[in-house]
């Protein structure tokens, strides 16, 4: 999660250098073909948690049949993906934003969903091992992803050597190579002569419909869980966007200063659920809620250190993202606006933590419907209905929106926090005895 960290954030800083009407396109953009691509994502990478019960259960010989599941899945799922190409205009028509970054907009839009299904192959793909808690192999791929990405990205956006000049472009191809490469090398790395002994990820190859049935009914309110968060962020997003220009580039600024914290949290996320699906398929709850505690010390840690640099050097962070050359006179505004935000995303990134881990302890031992109701009335109650009173209103101004945002992640941190500790979650079985 890391070197996705590294290559969203670089992503932003390019473009930010680029041109002002660059970086405030990308996030748009990014936000919402990661909205249509989250459910998607919430779905597949529950072949982790299949896996992780199945290798805590000692029944090996299912993992090649579970991890089949989620690439049968992957089929129609890229194919939704690439039909969002019909719809990027009539979509940021209604965001209200101004001409130049709407076009902008679209195009990085278009770009981006093309390469959701190979990117889904690679997501299902890396659950073989790190469902098996063997996270050093997908470590190890997505660095190398990283390092090809970076310098390519950089390369596209200002056109360097033998590479065209392709600004917001430019950084949608390179991140579409960056998440099919993974794919490519996850490959052929799964489907070997010892796995295909040890797992059956060749001939398990079928598809079964009991099985594919349970994935389903664990899987998909993940995934609704996931595309309602996005929906709530992509909304805020948006509506930030409709104060002005300086107002929604310092908002993008902020968030992509957050994935500094954010995007290792959800790895932080991912090994409680591995952790806790390994110690339920052996049937050890206890071992379940000893691990949840340890992955929230750790994810705690990290975000005290992330909220102190956010508070106390905001503008070295900020100057990241300063648009050379004379493009970058409105830049002041930002910075200014900017300091603020970052004092939210401060606040916000403490008590995701919370919220983050105990999300993942839950979605490992299976009780993925409550998350899916509790992130429904939270972004609905907290953030949709809210910004939209104080949109109609004409109040709030910029504070308003990071207000609810706050509070909608403070509603999530104590409602995961109080089902877990309550421990209903323990009777729950994922996988079939």
């Amino acid at each position: 999660m890391m070197s996705s960290t590294v290559m969203t954030f670089t992503d932003r800083i390019f473009l930010g250098n680029y041109s002002l009407e660059a970086l405030s396109a990308s996030l748009p953009a990014s936000i919402a073909s990661f909205l249509f691509f989250s459910f998607f994502l919430g779905v597949t990478e529950y072949i982790g948690v299949f896996v992780s019960q199945y290798t805590g259960a000692q029944r090996p010989e299912r993992v090649g049949a579970a991890l089949w599941q989620g690439l049968w899945f992957c089929i129609p799922a890229g194919i939704f993906l690439s039909s969002l190409w019909f719809i990027a205009e009539p979509l940021f028509m209604l965001g209200g934003h101004a001409p130049e970054v709407r076009e902008l907009e679209i195009v990085y839009f278009r770009i981006l969903t093309l390469g959701g299904g190979p990117a889904l192959v690679g997501v299902t793909l890396s659950c073989f091992f790190s469902g098996r808690g063997l996270t050093r192999p997908v470590m190890l791929v997505n660095m190398a992803a990283a390092g090809i990405n970076i310098p390519l990205d950089y390369c596209l956006i200002n056109g360097w050597g033998p590479f065209p000049e392709l600004g917001i472009v430019g950084a949608g191809l390179a991140t579409v190579f960056g998440t099919m490469l993974p794919a490519i090398c996850l490959t052929f790395m799964v489907f070997t002569k010892e796995n295909e002994e040890a797992f059956r990820v060749r001939s398990a190859r079928r598809f079964l419909p009991d099985l594919f049935k349970r994935f389903m009914r664990f899987g998909l309110p993940g995934g609704v869980q996931f595309f309602i968060d996005m929906f709530g962020i992509s909304f805020f997003v948006f509506m930030v966007g409709r104060l002005g220009q300086v107002e929604l580039a310092a908002t993008n600024i902020a968030i992509s200063i957050d994935t500094l914290a954010f995007l290792p949290m959800i790895g932080m996320s991912i090994a409680a659920s591995i952790l806790v699906g390994q110690a339920m398929g052996s049937g050890n709850p206890d071992d379940a809620a000893y691990a949840t505690k340890s992955v929230l010390h750790i994810a705690l840690a990290y975000m005290a250190l992330m909220a102190t640099l956010f508070i106390l050097f905001p503008g070295p962070l900020l100057e990241l993202f300063r648009t050379r050359g004379d493009a970058g006179g409105d830049f002041a505004l930002v910075k200014e606006s900017g300091v603020v935000l970052l004092r939210y995303v401060a606040a916000f990134t403490l008590i995701d933590a919370v919220a983050i881990v105990y999300m993942g302890g839950l979605k490992g031992a299976g009780d993925t419907r409550f998350i899916m109701r509790t992130m429904c009335l939270g972004a609905f109650g907290c953030l949709v209905i809210p910004i939209s009173v104080m949109t109609w209103l004409g109040v709030g101004g910029v504070h308003g929106p990071w207000i609810c945002l706050l509070v909608y992640v403070a509603l999530l941190a104590t409602a995961f926090m109080v089902r877990f500790r309550k421990g209903g979650w323990r009777s729950i079985r994922v996988i079939e005895h």
